[in-house]
């Protein structure tokens, strides 16, 4: 049995039943990945066990197995001698990765539209309806979390567990792009594109739904390759990056 430290605070998102029915290596592995994709820890940071031991309220040893699972995840890497350091994906890696996501979505979109029902169809709707919100305030914070939440959604419709676990692999690695992607005006145009797919899912149209899916992911693999290209040009100003949350501690005895 791991402790955690009762005089820190557990983030609020975390209910009491996913404390007592996860491991505590896995509540650390979920907090340092949020801590990865909202931006706290940027690509390139070295991971240091004793620093988040101390941040999270927990011992060593549940952040040593949550680096493993990181890992196994393609969110950080391990170099013999010198530790763990949240992976820096290289541009052309990037770009690769969306071409293999965007054939992967193409299959998502096609299967969804044939299998969805009146129900999945309205959550679809739902959370399309929660981003276009999150865009008329300006929240990218907000957008970023329900799009990921869209996109896994949709995969998980799609009824494969082999292609959920590889899809999720890549869209981790692809987190720090797709925040810089996420301005005003980005996200105004992702928000209709995400309407174009659920159209295309609930009229049952395979094809569409599927085409629809594909340009998504090619649209933002060349806003991408250009906002590298813009960052990297003389005199060029940085390109945005969604605000991220405070930090948050974990509090609650977990049964490994």
């Amino acid at each position: 049995m791991y402790d955690l430290d009762m005089s820190t605070a557990f983030p609020p998102h975390l209910t009491i039943a996913q404390l007592q029915g996860n491991s505590l290596p896995k509540l650390v592995q979920n907090e340092i990945e949020r801590m990865i994709l909202d931006g706290q820890l940027l690509p390139g940071a070295k991971l240091t066990e004793s620093t988040l031991a101390d941040q999270l309220g927990v011992s060593r040893g549940p952040v040593r197995e949550a680096f493993r699972l990181l890992e196994e995840a393609g969110l950080v890497r391990t170099e013999k001698n010198r530790g763990v350091f949240v992976r820096d994906v290289p541009i052309e890696e990037a770009l690769e990765i969306f071409e293999v996501r965007a054939v992967m979505d193409l299959y998502v979109g096609r299967k969804v539209a044939q299998t969805a029902n009146t129900t999945q169809v309205r959550e679809l709707r739902q959370l399309v309806e929660a981003m276009d919100q999150a865009v008329k305030g300006g929240n990218a914070q907000d957008y970023h979390s329900f799009n990921l939440r869209f996109h896994d959604r949709l995969l998980e419709l799609a009824g494969n567990a082999k292609l959920l676990s590889t899809y999720r692999k890549l869209v981790n690695e692809l987190s720090l792009f797709r925040r810089q992607n996420l301005t005003e005006e980005s996200m105004a145009v992702y928000s209709r594109e995400h309407r174009a797919i659920v159209k295309a899912i609930a009229a049952g149209d395979a094809e569409a739904a599927g085409q629809a899916m594909h340009d998504h992911v090619m649209n933002s693999r060349e806003r991408t390759r250009l906002n590298y290209e813009a960052r990297r040009a003389p005199h060029s100003a940085p390109a945005p990056v969604a605000t991220p949350a405070p930090s948050r501690t974990l509090r609650r005895t977990v049964t490994a």
